[in-house]
């Protein structure tokens, strides 16, 4: 025990604290650096480099074993880096798996597989050697640790079943000294990549709590002026007068309570690449009642529009602050939408329904507003992409999206142009809470 208590408060435990800070509790990117150009050059490096070295190792330097079928095969996941879907949203958890897949198939297995199909040439030690520090920049490096070691395993595997059983694993020593020299370096690489986001991370998180801090100065003053106003309301004036002092009050106390809910949205739409998430028990009908009771109308008619219905409560998990966030955004959304809308508004027109559907909780919001049209619906969900032409900054939805993906729920909108909106957001029951 001494011994223990000597190593965690000693040199290795301060170095071991401070790698997992720097390293290990880094945000995980399946895709490193992700931009639609990059993916773009990536599949174009993939079709050509695929189509070209077929050509190198079968006609100019032929090599024992190459498999143009399989060849073709690999230069076609270039398609995957080049689909619109995961080029336009290349952080969504479809383009990461999409990638990490392609990436997977492409680069370990087909390498490693090739290697000992070519029974470890020279030619094959050194392109799976370079395929290695290739990956580990492709990728995080505790994804691109598994996949290098199960690409090999299944190379191997491969290889096994196709040559009928070559005996032992055929690498020499010099061949694995020079792998596992180039698996460490793309670990040193992946460490000094992990330790950079984590840096870039944290200071704009520092940044914007101080630009936060400066904007809620003013934010102070503001209602403090509200303060002031709702105190003159009160003195001997004509009544006209007193409710319109009254009303600017709360208008004014309105706003800065939105300022700083959404100064809250962006800062923790940030702090959810940060990791572990909060996972507290949460009773849906309530947060919604809550979010419903606390919203900052801008009119007693917004009020009065606003109907809950509680089908069947449920319990799940999550964070009640970062959920309340979530409810706020489509429950504004909507609001601008009924406005928008030019409709008079009436009592219902925004339906917030707390219920269980297919043994997932569900909280739906619908409203009776605008509606959105298929190319709308398709990129609803995109960061910094707005329906509200110069009125949002399109971080709302994809800050929910991110929410609830967190804890492994889903949100998908059914609408039509003229027709309202609903957007479901499905989440796991929390375990002993089932649907009657």
């Amino acid at each position: 025990m001494k011994l223990d208590r000597l190593w965690l408060h000693g040199a290795p435990g301060r170095w071991w604290r401070r790698f997992q800070e720097e390293v290990v509790h880094a945000p995980l990117e399946p895709i490193l650096h992700p931009s639609s150009f990059r993916l773009a050059l990536i599949g174009l490096f993939t079709l050509l480099g695929h189509l070209m070295f077929g050509i190198i190792w079968s006609v100019w330097l032929p090599q024992p074993y190459e498999n143009v079928a399989m060849r073709a095969l690999m230069g076609s996941l270039a398609v995957v880096y080049l689909v619109p879907a995961v080029r336009r949203d290349p952080s969504s958890p479809a383009s990461a798996w999409l990638f990490g897949m392609a990436t997977w198939l492409q680069l370990p297995w087909y390498f490693w597989w090739m290697y000992w199909m070519n029974d470890g040439n020279a030619v094959w030690l050194a392109s799976t050697a370079a395929m290695i520090l290739i990956y580990f920049h492709a990728t995080d490096w505790r994804l691109a640790t598994l996949g290098t070691l199960s690409g090999g395993l299944l190379g191997w595997v491969t290889a096994q079943l196709m040559l009928a059983g070559p005996a032992g694993w055929h690498m020499p020593h010099e061949h694995l000294v020079t792998l596992a020299f180039a698996f460490f370096m793309g670990l040193m690489l992946g460490f000094s990549s992990a330790n950079l986001r984590r840096t870039r991370l944290l200071n704009t998180l520092s940044t914007m709590g101080v630009m936060a801090h400066e904007l809620r100065t003013p934010l102070a003053t503001i209602d403090l002026m509200g303060d002031v106003l709702r105190t003159l309301a009160q003195h001997d004036l004509p009544e006209p007068k007193q409710r319109k002092l009254h009303d600017l009050a709360n208008r004014l106390h309105q706003l800065v309570r939105t300022m700083h809910r959404q100064i809250d949205t962006q800062i923790s739409n940030a702090q959810l690449q940060r990791l572990p998430h909060e996972q507290t028990p949460i009773m849906a009908a309530a947060l919604v009642q809550e979010a419903v009771a606390h919203y900052p109308y801008r009119s007693g008619r917004e009020r009065d529009c606003v109907q809950v219905v509680i089908q069947q409560d449920f319990c799940f998990r999550g964070s009640p602050q970062l959920f309340a966030q979530v409810l706020n955004n489509l429950i504004k959304n909507a609001l601008h939408s009924l406005v928008a809308s030019t409709k008079v508004i009436e009592a219902g027109d925004l339906r917030l329904t707390v219920g269980v559907h297919h043994g997932k909780g569900r909280i739906a919001v619908a409203d009776e507003g605008l509606g959105m049209g298929p190319e709308q619906l398709s990129r609803i969900f995109e960061p910094f992409y707005s329906t509200q032409a110069g009125a949002g900054s399109g971080l709302g939805l994809s800050f929910c999206r991110n929410v609830v993906e967190a804890v492994r729920g889903t949100i998908k909108v059914h609408s039509e142009s003229g027709r309202g909106a609903v957007f479901m957001i499905d989440l796991p029951l929390d375990s002993g809470d089932h649907p009657a």
